[in-house]
């Protein structure tokens, strides 16, 4: 095959084994949002209160924190088809298990099973396709395996709500389980099995400071999320924990030869510079997928469902730009990409800073397209990015860690625009705190009068959205300016060994 060709076009066999961990990543990220349009009844069925449900959410997003860590080293240690093929067996089973659950409490066990096997899919199946894919092509095939980062959180809440309304809730599980099975079959058939393992001894002080850090942070945050106070004692002590092991882990990590989390690859500019991007977008875009579905849900009094269809032009417009976004990016650099896309986000976020209880249903789902289209240039190439001058090595370890980035953003943002949502409430409905948390249920139908109060607090939360945005354009000057095969130190025959385990394998 002539070089030109090799470097250039995604052939059948990437293309396949892309699709496969599509199919794998959009169900873990599904179930991080799919839930929430089931809590209500969930509560009702087990006859528990919101607080106790709500850890049917937490306790998922909780057990992605703690295994995530360990993903690098794990595809180093047992082979990324292996662990692959490990992650999506516990996700299924946990998924079996938590459509058979018979109390809150069983389904909060089950669902932290599965969010074990969950959280390392994403990772696996990026580090997966970056390694296959090489660096000449990372940004085309990212614009195929980033669908579901982009469109999980979109979709979730379409899906669930049409699964609550028609069907038992046991089925929001259930569903995983053919497609979790078919995955598992492609997978043995499109993965090759016989790739080079890296026996480093497991960091146990690492995992013990990483892991346990990164879960408390993330539930200090999503107890603010719930709350909408940063100053209740749980919170306080959790997030303070979370920090102190956090900066143990980073003092440890510096110290030993083979960390859980390699924070030498920060020395890599790109690198950082991506990751600092990656952090940002994950806050614009789950702290958007926050605001954007209580808004609906709140301000207009529309269910879950309706709520999520609404929310699907930007998953349309986003899903339009994202393969040829890759493409660009490749050819002239994430830098002449990039801000453009942010730029159009940020354009079209503005309207939402202005919306009533009654704007037009039309507008906002013209501006979510545009919007769209803005994430769709954005997203990909940035995490594209990261992969330029990576060794074939440092793949998992950097999958891992721009996971790690992306979820703390999201967190961090959905946290402060639940507190700034809360606060503007309060101060425009004159409500009290303990008729706060009863105005952000989802089942409550409000009047006209205290519904534009409602909205005009959304529209100011939305400018705090706008300028998330804006300032997600500052690091994104410092993208490459270069596509991947102007990169130094690429070279073609690198990447044609690369892809042919893959291709061999298929064959």
């Amino acid at each position: 095959m002539p070089r030109s060709t090799t470097t250039s076009v995604l052939t059948p066999e990437l293309r396949r084994v892309s699709s496969v961990m599509v199919l794998g990543s959009i169900m873990a990220i599904l179930d991080t949002t799919i839930v929430a349009v089931a809590l209500d009844t969930l509560g009702r069925d087990f006859h528990v209160p919101v607080s106790t449900v709500q850890w049917v959410t937490t306790g998922y997003l909780l057990s992605l924190a703690v295994v995530i860590p360990v993903t690098g080293w794990a595809v180093d240690r047992f082979g990324a088809k292996l662990m692959w093929m490990t992650s999506l067996a516990l996700f299924i089973a946990g998924s079996c298990l938590c459509g058979a659950a018979w109390s809150a409490n069983s389904l909060i066990v089950f669902r932290v099973l599965q969010g074990l096997g969950g959280g390392m899919i994403l990772p696996i199946g990026q580090s997966m396709v970056a390694r296959a894919a090489g660096p000449q092509r990372i940004g085309r095939v990212m614009s195929v395996v980033g669908v579901p980062t982009v469109l999980g959180p979109i979709l979730g809440p379409v899906l669930g709500g049409l699964i609550v309304s028609n069907f038992s809730w046991r089925w929001i599980f259930y569903i995983n389980v053919p497609i979790g099975i078919f995955t598992l079959i492609l997978s043995s058939r499109f993965l090759v099995g016989h790739e080079e393992r890296i026996r480093n001894s497991f960091d146990g002080v690492g995992f013990a400071l990483l892991s346990p850090g990164l879960a408390a942070l993330v539930y200090s945050l999503s107890e603010v999320g719930i709350t909408g106070r940063f100053t209740s004692t749980p919170v306080l002590v959790s997030f303070v924990l979370g920090l102190a092991l956090m900066v143990g882990f980073v003092i440890h990590a510096l110290r030993i030869r083979n960390p859980l989390l390699d924070l030498r690859l920060f020395k890599n500019r790109n690198f950082t510079i991506s990751n600092i991007c990656m952090f940002v977008m994950g806050a614009t875009l789950y702290g958007s997928m926050f605001l954007l579905p209580l808004y609906y849900q709140i301000a207009r009094g529309q269910s879950p469902w309706q709520a999520g269809l609404l929310m699907a032009p930007q998953g349309i417009g986003a899903a339009l730009l994202m393969r040829t976004s890759g493409t660009i990016a490749d050819r002239a650099g994430p830098r002449k990409v990039v801000p453009v896309g942010i730029v159009i986000m940020a354009v079209a976020t503005i309207p939402f800073a202005f919306v009533t209880s009654t704007t037009n249903d039309i507008l906002l789902a013209g501006t979510l397209f545009v919007r769209g289209i803005g994430l769709g240039l954005s997203m990909m190439p940035i995490m594209s990015a990261a992969y330029y001058d990576l060794s074939h090595a440092d793949v998992p370890r950097a999958s891992t860690t721009l996971n790690i980035v992306r979820q703390i953003g999201a967190s961090v943002a959905t946290a402060a625009f639940a507190v700034v949502l809360q606060r503007g409430i309060v101060e425009n409905t004159h409500a009290h705190s303990a008729s706060d948390s009863a105005l952000l249920s989802q089942s409550v139908k409000l009047p006209p009068t205290i519904a534009g109060e409602v909205a005009r607090a959304f529209a100011h939360t939305f400018w705090w959205t706008v300028a998330t945005i804006v300032v997600a354009l500052i690091p994104t000057m410092f993208l490459p300016s270069h596509g991947p095969a102007a990169a130094p130190g690429v070279a073609t025959d690198e990447v044609e060994h690369l892809i042919a385990p893959v291709v061999s394998a298929v064959d």
